[in-house]
């Protein structure tokens, strides 16, 4: 009897040696073709600036982020809501003060536009890419010494 207890044992610390093997040979191959990858797009990185002319820093501005938006969208039965946050990417350091100081007036612009939209209109990458396109041109049409160059969404919910 005790020896098959011992036998049975043995079986089960080699599968369990081998489970932990396994695995960690998996993670070790994870490892090195993540460390390849970023390694790869270092040195695209390097090259993409020597071969630019216009630096990376550049080709991102000033970023102003708003507070959470929350409407009742236009669908019959009212029963739908969306929930959204934004970014707003700035053409020039000064804008951002003009921003803070039209900032009711920029959420208004917002808040008008969101409401009179129905879920149908907002589900498809083309809806989401016309409201944001509206929206800039609403708030572009309030600033006076620069513009917004894009709006990112970082939360759109419709529930």
């Amino acid at each position: 009897m005790s020896n098959k207890i011992l036998i049975i044992l043995i079986g089960v610390v080699m599968v369990l040696m081998l489970g932990l093997g396994g695995g960690l040979f998996m993670m070790w191959n994870k490892l090195s073709a993540m460390e390849t990858r970023t390694q790869s797009a270092a040195e695209n990185a390097e090259q993409g600036d020597q071969d630019s002319s216009v630096p990376v820093e550049k080709l991102l501005g000033p970023i102003f982020s708003l507070d959470t938006f929350i409407v009742n969208l236009a669908d019959k039965g009212g029963k739908r809501y969306l929930r959204m946050t934004i970014d707003l990417e700035l053409d020039s350091e000064e804008l951002e003060s003009e921003v803070k100081k039209r900032l009711p007036q920029v959420r208004d612009s917002i808040l008008t536009i969101l409401p009179t939209k129905r879920f149908d209109d907002i589900s498809s990458a083309k809806g989401k890419t016309a409201l944001r396109d509206q929206m800039l041109e609403r708030i572009n049409g309030l600033m006076a010494r620069g513009k917004v160059t894009n709006i990112y969404f970082k939360e759109f919910v419709v529930q």
